[in-house]
């Protein structure tokens, strides 16, 4: 009985079907679009990123480790965490009964 080890790379899926599905993409949204699908994708992976690690708690030694401060913050990132601050500071004052 002999095994055969085939490259199933990613779910199942082989070199040929994956460049299948790459010729598909390209097509759908042309070779230009694609830099910014990705620079999109990548944006909105590093700010779920953030998001997560903020769930956790104690933020600000995330950001430190991560070297997200302020100058290297995207708008979208710095948005979220003013956001954020913003609703804790709301949840504080109400759970203190105190308003500023």
């Amino acid at each position: 009985m002999s095994t055969h080890i085939t490259g199933h790379l990613i779910g199942g899926l082989g070199t040929p079907e994956l460049l299948i599905i790459f010729a598909v993409i390209i097509l759908l949204f042309g070779a230009a679009k694609l830099p910014e699908l990705a620079r999109g994708s990548g944006r909105a992976l590093r700010i779920f990123k953030a998001e997560t690690k903020g769930l956790d708690g104690g933020d600000e030694s995330d950001d430190v480790e991560s070297g997200t401060d302020r100058g290297t913050m995207s708008a979208e990132e710095r948005e979220l965490k003013a956001r954020n601050a913003e609703s804790e500071r709301i949840a504080r004052e109400h759970r203190d009964g105190t308003t500023s």
